[in-house]
C-alpha cells in the first residue's frame, strides 16, 4: 500500500482493559471471527487474556465466505483444541446451536459443580472480536430482541453491558477491538476491505487495489460481469483496471468513488462469496 493503515482509538485500550477485568467473571469466551478472514480477524490481545478460559471460536458472516474455505477453517481451529462453529446470524436457530456448543464445552466444570451440590442457573460467556464482526447481530439472535445497537460499521458498541440470552446464557457484549499494531499492511487491507477499520483512516483506492488484485484470481467472472469488463481488461496493471471500471460506472476519473462503491459491492457480497485467508498460506509470511 501506498499508505499505512493504523486505527487504535482510546475508547479500544480503554475495553482491552475493561476484557481484562471481566475475563474472572465468565465461564467462556465466544470469540468472533469473520468468516471472510477467520485467521486475520483473530486479535492476539484477545488470545493473550483469554489463557485458560475455554473458547468458541464463532465464525460469522458465513453466508458471504466461501464455504470450502469456511470448512477448511472450522477443521484448523478444531485441530488447534478449539470449539469453532460457522453462523449466520440472520437466521433461525443460531441461538439453540451457540448455547449447545457452550454447554459441550463446559461439560467436565458443569458436572464437578453438580456433584458438589452447586447448581448452575446460567452460564457467563463475554462476547469479544474486531469491529463489525456481528456481534450485535449475533447478540440480539441470542437474547431473542434488539437489545445491542447494529450498524454496518466498525465502532457501533461503545461500552459493555450484560444481557440475558433466552435459554441458560448470560452475555456480557463489549465493544469491537483491534490491537496497538498490525504485523503488516497485508492484514490491514483485509481488515479494512471487510469493514473493521473506519474508513478516515485509509485511502479507499488503496484498499480497493488490493480487492481488485484478489478478485481478478479468485472471482474473475463475477468481477466481469459486474463491471463490464472484458477478459483483456484483467491484463492491465491493477491501477489501470481500476480507472477502467471507473469509467464503466460513468464516474469518468473520479476513482476514490469508484473504489468505494468497488468495496461496498464486495461487503454486500456483489461480487460472490470470498474468504480472504486461506489456511494453506499459515507457513508463509503474509500473518
Amino acid at each position: 500500500m501506498q499508505s499505512n493503515i493504523q486505527w487504535f482509538p482510546g475508547h479500544m485500550a480503554k475495553a482491552i482493559r475493561q476484557f481484562e477485568e471481566n475475563i474472572k467473571l465468565v465461564d467462556i469466551v465466544f470469540e468472533l471471527v469473520d468468516a471472510r478472514i477467520p485467521f486475520t480477524s483473530i486479535n492476539p490481545e484477545v488470545s493473550r487474556i483469554s489463557q485458560g478460559k475455554p473458547r468458541l471460536m464463532i465464525l460469522t458472516k458465513a453466508d458471504l465466505a466461501n464455504p470450502n474455505l469456511t470448512q477448511q477453517w472450522l477443521t484448523y481451529f478444531r485441530q488447534q483444541g478449539f470449539a469453532a462453529l460457522a453462523v449466520d446470524s440472520k437466521v433461525n436457530g443460531v441461538a439453540k446451536k451457540i448455547e449447545k456448543a457452550a454447554q459441550d464445552q463446559l461439560t467436565s466444570k458443569l458436572t464437578s459443580q453438580s456433584e458438589r451440590g452447586l447448581e448452575r442457573k446460567s452460564l457467563k460467556a463475554i462476547c469479544v472480536g474486531v469491529p463489525n464482526v456481528g456481534k450485535s447481530t449475533l447478540l440480539n439472535q441470542l437474547v431473542k430482541r434488539r437489545s445491542a445497537p447494529v450498524g454496518n460499521r466498525p465502532g457501533v458498541t461503545k461500552g459493555q453491558q450484560w444481557l440475558t440470552g433466552n435459554g441458560h446464557l448470560e452475555l456480557l457484549d463489549t465493544p469491537g477491538i483491534l490491537w496497538p499494531k498490525f504485523q503488516n499492511q497485508t492484514i490491514a487491507e483485509k481488515l479494512a476491505l471487510t469493514g473493521a477499520i473506519r474508513e478516515s483512516s485509509y485511502h479507499s483506492d488503496d484498499v480497493a487495489l488490493y480487492a481488485l488484485c484478489f478478485f481478478k484470481a479468485h472471482n474473475r467472472t463475477e468481477l466481469i460481469n459486474r463491471y463490464r469488463l472484458r477478459d483483456a481488461d484483467l491484463t492491465l496493471p491493477d491501477p489501470d483496471l481500476l480507472l477502467n471500471i471507473t469509467a464503466n460506472l460513468g464516474m469518468r476519473d473520479d476513482y476514490e468513488r469508484a473504489s468505494d462503491r468497488i468495496i461496498n459491492d464486495i461487503r454486500k457480497g456483489k461480487l460472490g462469496r470470498f474468504t480472504l485467508d486461506d489456511p494453506r498460506d499459515l507457513d508463509s509470511n503474509e500473518n
